[in-house]
Order: structure tokens, then C-alpha cells, then sequence
């Protein structure tokens, strides 16, 4: 099983928010949707969320769910107060200039179902 940092280097991702043990965090499976309800109801716990949405409700979606982190695919950017609710929240935000398909492809490879 891989951990966040692994994944982390392995899909050259950015780390947005607040530096954690990241090698002490099991991503337990993954998760790919922009509509929040659609998380709500189909991601786990523990699980990576790829989107491409960037705005401040997926903080809270990803708080809810217990998530390992959510990767922000094709370069979009959260703005500060978003960043500062994930620290605030203990979410992990990364980022990625490729795109959901990419993301989710490479995952899956890694070995993240």
C-alpha cells in the first residue's frame, strides 16, 4: 500500500496546504467527481478525491468524509481562505496541472482503487 508521500512524488503533485506526515497517511482507495453530491454519497473514507472544482465547499465535503486528500487536477487553484480552511479543517489540498483522466489513470497504476 502506498502512502501519500509516495503519491505525492510519484504524480509530481503540489502540496497547497500545511506541511504533515504525509508518509503516516494510507490513501485506502480513490475517488474521481466534480459534483458534491456525487462525493458525498460515493466516496470513503480515507479515500483521494481528484477534481477539477477548487472552490472552498469541497474543504468541507473532504472534512466530512474523513478523506486522505484532495487532488485539484489541471492547474486550477484554490484561492487563500480556501487553503487556510483546509489547514483550519485538516485537509490536505494538492494539485496537479494534469487532467482528471491522467490523475485517475495513474492511480490506478499506482495501485489506488
Amino acid at each position: 500500500m502506498m502512502n501519500l508521500e509516495q503519491v505525492i512524488q510519484a504524480l509530481d503533485l503540489k502540496v497547497l496546504t500545511e506541511q504533515k506526515p504525509f508518509n503516516e497517511i494510507l490513501p485506502t482507495t480513490g475517488y474521481a467527481a466534480d459534483l458534491l453530491s456525487c462525493v458525498m454519497t460515493g466516496a470513503s473514507r480515507g479515500g483521494l478525491w481528484v477534481t477539477l472544482q477548487a472552490h472552498s465547499n469541497i474543504v468541507a465535503v473532504a472534512a466530512l468524509l474523513e478523506l486522505s486528500a484532495i487532488i485539484i487536477t489541471e492547474g486550477a487553484q484554490p484561492d487563500e481562505a480556501t487553503i487556510q480552511k483546509a489547514n483550519e479543517q485538516g485537509v490536505v489540498l494538492l494539485s496537479s496541472q494534469q487532467d482528471t483522466y491522467r490523475v485517475v489513470g495513474r492511480l490506478w497504476e499506482l495501485g489506488i482503487r
